[in-house]
């Protein structure tokens, strides 16, 4: 009911406006029309590693590898770097995507052990991290974290973890995911914030607003391993030309419109202040997305969530659980949809909500 209630709404408040098979399809195909764009065969072509590439050079490491899923990619990554170590321990934060989303896949396959590190609700700093005695082979930092609402942590902060890794032969692996959405927050080049990582992540399609796929940076010798590591997991995909148009047609436009999304996030922040119901985490915003709190149950947010999609074709999102029991979330990123949104008409949906959670 909710994915049909969904895609009957002319209003999505989170993510990208969307978009129709049909149109997308037909972008893509006059993108490659234009740019004489050739499929690849099993990973090889102009088109994905000239993009593999171009990626690499962006972050500033030798070489790129496009992966079918971050599922596949990170857990591989992680391994691969390991085995290098003989060591089988990583550590992360407990709201990483692979410790609390990956049905303990990792464990399951005797990959390699997490050492969950820090807050459960905030950024983790060096000293959590040397709170382990254990040997630690591999340290796991996502950017932004989004399980608490996209926070960052300081550029020292990360600075020293960065160097406590290299000092001590640490492999540190960026989850970046939402990467892209990290810039305007810190207001360093992308290069900058990867300076460091031995090892990058990158989504095609979160931020890129593309089909799906991934990227795993690294140097040669590295990606030369993963390459092969994900050949033995099925992931030899036999054209992979339809993920890497829908991200590369659209590469450029998407990191160009990160500064408007983080000032409209900053926008929607000062709205919210407005409404003493809500509340927003983190308390300002990091990236262009947030956790917005709201003193009701899941249940209850669901119904009118439901009930805003059938009257008015607007559609808030999907609620969360949160620690109490009449408290529950929702997870907004600030794209296309909210940038492109006047004010009246996202006030009218927040005091549309206001007015729904006082009776």
């Amino acid at each position: 009911m909710g994915t049909d209630l969904r895609n009957q709404c002319h209003t999505v408040l989170s993510g990208h406006t969307p978009t129709s098979p049909a149109t997308l399809f037909q972008q893509m195909a006059d993108w490659c029309s234009e740019n004489r764009i050739e499929h690849d065969m099993y990973g090889e072509g102009d088109l994905i590693q000239g993009f593999e590439q171009k990626v690499a050079d962006l972050l500033g490491f030798e070489s790129g590898l496009f992966v079918i899923t971050g599922t596949m990619t990170q857990p591989t990554a992680l391994q691969l770097a390991c085995h290098e170590r003989n060591n089988p321990v990583v550590a992360m934060h407990p709201s990483s995507h692979i410790y609390l989303r990956e049905r303990q896949g990792y464990q399951v396959q005797q990959r390699f052990t997490v050492l969950p590190v820090g807050d459960p609700h905030k950024t983790w700093t060096l000293d959590d991290l040397q709170h382990w005695p254990d040997d630690i082979s591999v340290v796991l930092y996502e950017l932004p974290m989004r399980e608490i609402g996209g926070q960052l942590p300081k550029w020292d902060d990360l600075q020293a973890i960065k160097d406590h890794c290299q000092s001590n032969n640490i492999h540190l692996h960026m989850d970046g995911a939402r990467l892209w959405e990290c810039k305007a927050y810190y207001q360093r080049e992308y290069k900058q914030i990867a300076s460091g990582f031995d090892s990058v992540y990158v989504s095609l399609y979160k931020g890129l607003n593309g089909l799906g796929g991934s990227l795993l940076l690294g140097n040669k010798a590295y990606i030369e391993k993963a390459r092969y590591a994900m050949m033995r997991q099925g992931g030899n995909v036999y054209r992979r030309s339809p993920y890497v148009v829908a991200a590369a047609m659209q590469f450029e436009q998407q990191l160009g419109q990160m500064p408007a999304y983080f000032e409209r996030t900053q926008e929607l922040y000062a709205l919210l202040e407005r409404y003493p119901r809500f509340t927003a985490n983190p308390e300002q915003p990091h990236t262009n997305m947030l956790h917005l709190y709201l003193p009701v149950s899941v249940s209850r947010v669901q119904a009118l969530r439901d009930k805003l999609a059938k009257e008015q074709q607007i559609w808030l999102g999907s609620p969360q659980s949160a620690p109490l029991k009449n408290q529950c979330f929702l997870e907004w990123y600030v794209g296309g949809a909210l940038t492109a949104m006047p004010n009246e008409q996202l006030i009218s949906i927040l005091d549309w909500l206001n007015e729904q959670l006082s009776q």
